[in-house]
């Protein structure tokens, strides 16, 4: 069953400058899927679309089928939501706001509530605006998670917080994820927490899907090649490479991305390019991340 669809998404700020320029990709049920780009790479954008605040100039979203701006409340009651921007309403004592999402949840989990209450220590009769950034992220999760979704959408959600909060946060999604199989959307600058969430990464990179791939795929066929300065070998060239997703230009050499395991890419670079003695090992998510951010034309 496919949970959330993206077809051809476009949306722009300002005329002419695409945030997203034609983004493609489907979710299905029970998948974890780290969304991954730089700073405006449109990641936002694309969640703020999913969960029906913000619409799509060109192409459709649709979240279970449905359209998140003409049905929002069919979407909503079956979304758990939480951005690091997000503010509840300050003057409201915490176990008022948690009252208020019972009240719009008929699936909402009293056990499950009070064993976050418990877990995180919440303390339910002071107001939201005295609390810490921390303790307000624990609520907006507790709120997103205790009716068990079936779709949790998390917009750069531990942002800012210390080791300690972000390692429970994430031990709170896993639990959900393992308990009740929900989808789960989230974007992060954290490396380690995609790789101990996702099963499946997609990059955006200038308003387009550079990489939509399995996260053990990605460990096993793909490949960072170190081209020497001695050979002329140029930019432009390698970037012409089919399988050649990004080319860094740094001060050793030239650090290229590909999409193929490191003995093809030494093939494909001897057979291509006469390039005998290139360097090439298979990359990490955060390096693959750093050299693909800035190595693109």
């Amino acid at each position: 069953m496919t949970i959330v669809d993206f077809q051809d998404v476009h949306r722009a700020y300002t005329e002419g400058d695409d945030v997203l320029a034609g983004v493609s990709f489907s979710i299905a049920s029970g998948q974890v899927v780290g969304l991954l780009g730089k700073n405006g790479a449109g990641k936002t954008t694309l969640l703020r679309i999913a969960m029906g605040m913000i619409d799509a100039q060109k192409g459709s979203a649709r979240v279970f089928g449905l359209d998140p701006r003409t049905e929002p409340l069919d979407v909503k009651r079956r979304v758990g939501y939480v951005s690091e921007d997000q503010i509840l309403p300050p003057q409201l004592r915490v176990d008022g706001v948690i009252a208020l999402h019972k009240s719009l949840f008929p699936t909402w989990d009293d056990e499950l509530a009070r064993g976050m209450i418990e877990r995180f220590s919440i303390p339910g009769r002071q107001k939201i605006k005295t609390l810490s950034k921390g303790q307000a992220r624990q609520v907006a999760l507790l709120c997103a998670v205790a009716h068990r979704p079936e779709l949790l959408v998390l917009d750069e959600p531990a942002g800012g917080l210390d080791p300690a909060a972000r390692r429970d946060f994430l031990e709170t999604s896993i639990q959900l994820l393992n308990e009740s199989g929900t989808t789960i959307l989230f974007s992060s600058h954290y490396m380690t927490d995609v790789e101990r969430l996702a099963d499946r990464i997609v990059m955006l990179h200038d308003g387009r899907v550079l990489i939509d791939t399995e996260l053990d795929e990605l460990r096993e066929s793909y490949s960072l090649a170190l081209v020497q300065r001695q050979t002329d070998v140029s930019r432009e060239g390698l970037l012409a490479l089919d399988a050649c997703l990004g080319v860094r230009d740094r001060a050793d050499a030239l650090h290229a991305v590909f999409e193929l395991e490191p003995t093809r890419v030494e093939a494909l670079l001897s057979g291509e390019m006469g390039l005998r003695e290139v360097r090439c090992t298979r990359i990490a998510l955060e390096e693959m991340f750093i050299e693909l951010a800035g190595g693109q034309s």
